[in-house]
Formats: structure tokens, sequence, C-alpha cells
């Protein structure tokens, strides 16, 4: 952290390592996601956003169990 930095007396900052998937489990999912993606230039962000769209739905429809295996850590719940 910057010595600029100046923090209210009540702050406590948490220092986290740079690499921490199960901090953040859905960061595992990005190699599933951004298939589609690598190496594709898209005219606009709606054209994007279309690709998205039909990706998640497909993993939603016929990834269930590798999603769940790439983020399923022993804290978390599945509602």
């Amino acid at each position: 952290m910057s010595n600029k930095v100046c923090l209210p007396p009540e702050m406590i900052v948490e220092h986290l390592p740079p690499y921490s998937p199960e901090l953040q489990p859905a960061e595992r999912l990005w190699k599933l996601v951004d298939e589609p993606l690598a190496n594709n230039y898209f005219e606009t962000i709606d054209e994007l956003e279309t690709i998205l769209v039909e990706r998640c739905r497909f993993l939603q429809q016929h990834m269930q169990v590798e999603i769940r295996n790439l983020t399923n850590y022993h804290w978390l719940t599945y509602a």
C-alpha cells in the first residue's frame, strides 16, 4: 500500500495474495466463459454481449457439473 494513503482508524486492511481463486470462485470459470471470445474481434459491445449470453446459456444447460467442480469449495453452499 502506498504511503500516501490515509486510512481512517476504524478501517483494517487485509493483504491478499496476488492469486487467490478460492476467495472469488467465479475466477475459475473464465476458462469456460472466454472460449468463444479468444482471438476474435467484435464490432460492437452488443455483438460481444450476444456471444457471452449464448455462452452462458450453453454453460448453464450443458456444463453444470463442470461448473460445480471448478467452484465447489468446502465453505461455499449452494442455494
